[in-house]
């Protein structure tokens, strides 16, 4: 599958780099469209290796172009792709906004979102929650962030995303919109999903889910993509996730 179109998905924090996601052109009778995680031989992805030949960081909504070398499926990870990240850059094709934005989210989410969620057969998903709440902590001894987000969907039962302290976000552009609501405020702010829907001034929010890499025995969900409609714009310290 070489030099194929990827619409990003997932531009997420990694404690050792990034990881990203998205959607190839190919149908799925499922997901709509077949996921693709972009991964290297033998390292983490590094934020150089999704920054195109002008030195620009690739972002969620972006269509670029992606060397997809061969599967690579690691079981729940089965969306696993080798990719060239030395010889082809990511090229930037166009970019996914506005109205046409907002009816490919409406029209591509996961027919079966418990099969990440619960049965964890693979480890990605997009959803449109019925609720969404967030919550931003910074301990000021240590200077450790968070951002999580719980959420209620439809026909799935999940522990720790129903939970009032939600799962964990890695959502680069998320984080930092958490950093810059936190800035002069608590050590912790929290919004129930009214709130979060006024400040954001959203009419959908969908959020795109993965399963992370094997920790002690469990693979942890977490939220790899807000997807706001309308989208919000914030800039991102690649120095400060």
């Amino acid at each position: 599958m070489p030099l194929r179109e990827v619409l990003i998905l997932a531009m997420t924090y990694m404690r050792s780099g990034i990881c990203t996601a998205g959607f190839t052109q190919e149908s799925d009778g499922t997901t709509c469209l077949r996921w693709v995680r972009p991964v290297k031989e033998h390292d983490t992805l590094r934020l150089k290796d999704m920054t195109d030949p002008a030195g620009r960081v690739v972002q969620c909504g972006d269509v670029v172009e992606l060397d997809l070398k061969k599967p690579r499926p690691d079981p729940p990870h089965t969306e696993d792709w080798l990719t060239d990240f030395i010889y082809h850059r990511p090229h930037l094709l166009r970019r996914l906004e506005g109205e046409r934005r907002a009816r490919f989210f409406a029209t591509h989410l996961d027919r079966a979102p418990q099969d990440v969620l619960i049965h964890q057969t693979r480890s990605l998903c997009l959803i449109r929650p019925q609720k969404v709440w967030a919550r931003f902590s910074l301990d000021p001894s240590s200077g450790k962030y968070e951002a999580r987000l719980g959420f209620q969907l439809g026909g799935v039962r999940h522990e720790r995303a129903n939970s009032p302290r939600g799962i964990p976000v890695t959502d680069l552009k998320w984080r930092a919109l958490g950093r810059a609501w936190m800035t002069g405020a608590a050590d912790e702010l929290a919004f129930n999903h009214s709130e979060l829907t006024e400040r954001l001034q959203a009419r959908e929010i969908y959020l795109a889910l993965g399963l992370s890499r094997g920790f002690e025995g469990e693979y942890w969900p977490l939220v790899v993509g807000v997807h706001v409609v309308p989208d919000y714009e914030m800039a991102i310290d690649y120095n400060n996730p």
